[in-house]
């Protein structure tokens, strides 16, 4: 019996259920309750706000928290000025914050809130929703400089310069293909890999539980090396948050950069 209730379901972690009594909320018919998700993105802009606001304090000696906000925000032009030249500063502000809600999103939630009684962390990044909507916002800015910049000729970006003429029936179209694809894939990688991470702690924690409870033998020969895993695994989650945000920033300063200077 106690095996059966130290089962651990790994998908449970990612349902999205509405808070505070709002399941009932509508608008033009349309059901739009505060949930779970909400509230850890809401708590996400929070704690960015904070840490920003507090490095913002212009000191001749900067303290170790401005150092850090100066830092990323450093990191974030460098990256620009290496990818789209001196007309990635205008981008900036964009590039920092999504790179920072990203990275704060998913560090949130892999903080082992869960300890504390009726407090479950939720990582927003692990749903499509959120970083297709990440991703389509973009992939809108792309178009919309592209565009902005050099009208019609923006659409020379699908001939590649030197494209041989008797492909010239085959490359626009595989551009054209490539390029609508950018967004999906986008998405597609961060929301994989925060949810394939969470997922496989979730299991690993089963193991650990169901092998404790099924006895000592078990316990040391499964749950002692799957409750090492894990560590080993949270440490591996904490890189992959830092690497995603980063790989989702590098990829949208590429793609503003074609929209900039049609390479």
């Amino acid at each position: 019996m106690a095996a059966e209730q130290g089962k651990v379901d790994p998908m449970h972690q990612f349902k999205i259920e509405p808070l505070f009594g709002t399941d009932h909320w509508q608008i033009a018919g349309y059901h739009i309750p505060f949930t779970n998700s909400a509230l850890w993105m809401a708590i996400t802009v929070a704690v960015l706000f904070l840490f920003v606001r507090g490095g913002m304090k212009r000191e001749l000696v900067p303290g170790r928290w401005q150092m850090a906000v100066e830092s990323l925000t450093g990191f974030i032009d460098n990256l620009l000025a290496a990818n789209v030249g001196p007309a990635g500063k205008r981008y900036v502000p964009y590039i920092f914050s999504l790179f920072a809600f990203i990275l704060f999103a998913n560090v949130l939630g892999l903080m082992p809130l869960a300890l504390i009684p009726g407090l479950h962390p939720f990582t927003p990044t692990s749903h499509f929703t959120v970083t297709g909507v990440l991703a389509v916002m973009s992939f809108a800015i792309v178009l919309i400089v592209g565009f902005w910049r050099h009208g019609l000729h923006f659409f020379s970006l699908f001939v590649p310069h030197g494209t041989p003429i008797w492909l010239l029936w085959l490359i626009p179209i595989v551009e054209l293909i490539s390029f609508l694809v950018r967004p999906f894939s986008l998405a597609l990688r961060l929301f994989v890999a925060m949810m394939a991470g969470h997922v496989l702690l979730e299991v690993l924690s089963s193991f650990v539980i169901t092998s404790t409870n099924s006895g000592a033998l078990w316990g040391t020969v499964v749950g002692i090396p799957s409750f090492l895993l894990m560590i080993a695994i949270c440490a591996l989650e904490i890189l992959v948050a830092g690497i995603q945000a980063y790989v989702f920033a590098l990829l949208t300063s590429l793609y503003l950069n074609d929209a900039e200077n049609l390479h």
